[in-house]
């Protein structure tokens, strides 16, 4: 059993795939090129925002989203304490404090009391000036963004959404991506759409924010790449991971999106009795990069019984982000980080993809049941 099966994927659409690869290899264009407009104009229409920015993986899309707004030295960035590392990470690139915040135990997404707790405490000390909030779609399900907004907006504060889990997700009709000032997303294999290689993207409606982002990416470029108007990075898509995307895209919204919410909706009928299943909110859809269950006790006999019986499953995440030594300089605590401690004590991500069959998830289940019925 595979806990994302790519292989499988790759099967089902190889032709489409194959010939995208080899359109893009008999052209001889291997950076930019007709794809990679292709993809950036698909993505920007399926999002529902003015512009979408290509880069090459989804944490220069965090970054060059952070240096279009020119955050710096003395700047507080407010991230989630329960996340992967490049959310936080791309914080002290750009000389800014990462300030971790707690999550929602049910959702596993930043949480709008511990933010606003936070923002409190950073401005009563005085030391840093609060800046940004950087809002991540774990697992798939958007963040509670009309309840971050609200709080973006009476501190006067820019919102990122790090949507690199969450693409494909929505809330109501609103797609993921769309709710930052700026949003991003990534394209590493595992993701919900994922290309065969690293690959990002960024979101926004604000024209400005666009033309420094699309000049940062490609060494701070001016009129053309050998006009340099300012220091940036090396950060392009290339043209066969574009390729691979557009091949992929359709089958994506039409087919994948559907699929793995009835594998999750199996999965929790099957489980909800015996450990504690992710809640997606009334009114959002998860795109479902993981199905995380939470369990109390036992869950590293759980992960070996499910090793015995072949079958895959993952901890996202064991350490929370404060804890880890290379913020050890950079990052301050404002809140309590309760929440994120007992889940990374807790979770473990079962296998989950849109190609699954139904006689898997009972398997799985049925494995489960016998270590915690």
């Amino acid at each position: 059993m595979e806990f994302r099966d790519l292989k499988k994927q790759y099967q089902l659409h190889k032709s489409e795939i194959d010939s995208a690869i080899q359109n893009v290899l008999l052209s001889g264009h291997f950076i930019g090129g007709s794809p990679v407009i292709q993809l950036e104009e698909k993505l920007a229409d399926y999002v529902g925002v003015k512009h979408c920015i290509t880069c090459a993986n989804g944490t220069d899309a965090l970054q060059l989203a952070l240096m279009a707004w020119g955050i710096g030295e003395g700047d507080a960035v407010f991230v989630p304490d329960f996340t992967f590392f490049s959310t936080a990470e791309v914080v002290p690139w750009v000389k800014a404090t990462p300030v971790f915040v707690d999550v929602d135990k049910d959702t596993f997404n930043i949480s709008p009391y511990s933010l606003e707790e936070a923002i409190h405490e950073v401005i009563n000390e005085g030391k840093l000036t609060p800046k940004v909030v950087i809002a991540v779609d774990l697992f798939g399900q958007p963040a509670d963004f009309p309840a971050i907004r609200m709080i973006t907006e009476k501190y006067n504060l820019l919102l990122l959404e790090d949507g690199a889990q969450g693409f494909g997700g929505r809330i109501g009709e609103k797609m993921a991506c769309s709710f930052g000032d700026i949003a991003t997303t990534s394209f590493f294999p595992a993701k919900p759409l994922g290309c065969y290689g690293d690959g990002g993207a960024i979101f926004t409606n604000n024209d400005e924010w666009a033309k420094l982002m699309q000049s940062y990416k490609v060494h701070g470029k001016g009129e053309d790449k050998y006009d340099n108007v300012r220091i940036g990075l090396n950060s392009r898509l290339d043209t066969i991971q574009a390729a691979v995307l557009l091949a992929k895209f359709d089958s994506f919204v039409n087919m994948e999106i559907n699929a793995v919410n009835r594998v999750a909706e199996q999965y929790s009928q099957c489980l909800s009795d015996v450990v504690d299943v992710p809640k997606v909110k009334e009114g959002f859809v998860s795109s479902w990069a993981q199905y995380t269950i939470r369990v109390a006790s036992g869950r590293d006999r759980l992960k070996f019984v499910l090793a015995e019986n072949s079958i895959p499953s993952m901890i996202y995440y064991s350490k929370p982000l404060h804890e880890q030594m290379a913020f050890k300089e950079q990052q301050r605590i404002y809140c309590r980080l309760d929440n994120t401690i007992e889940l990374c004590r807790e979770v473990l991500s079962l296998p989950m993809h849109p190609y699954m069959e139904d006689r898997d998830v009972e398997y799985v289940c049925a494995t489960v049941k016998k270590i915690h019925s």
